[in-house]
């Protein structure tokens, strides 16, 4: 269960990154999105002091 939140985390940037320098106008806020939830993900394993 660890290790899918930082594989979710990941995929989230990534998908972030992908969308923001391939699809600038297109996708629109949907990238952003995926931004915050990437950042939620980081803060929520901080916050749970959980380490791998």
């Amino acid at each position: 269960m660890r290790d899918l939140i930082w594989l979710i985390i990941v995929i989230l940037i990534i998908g972030w990154l992908i969308g923001y320098i391939g699809f600038p106008d297109a996708v629109g806020s949907l990238i952003h999105i995926l931004l915050v939830l990437a950042v939620i993900g980081i803060l929520y394993r901080l916050a749970t002091g959980r380490r791998p």
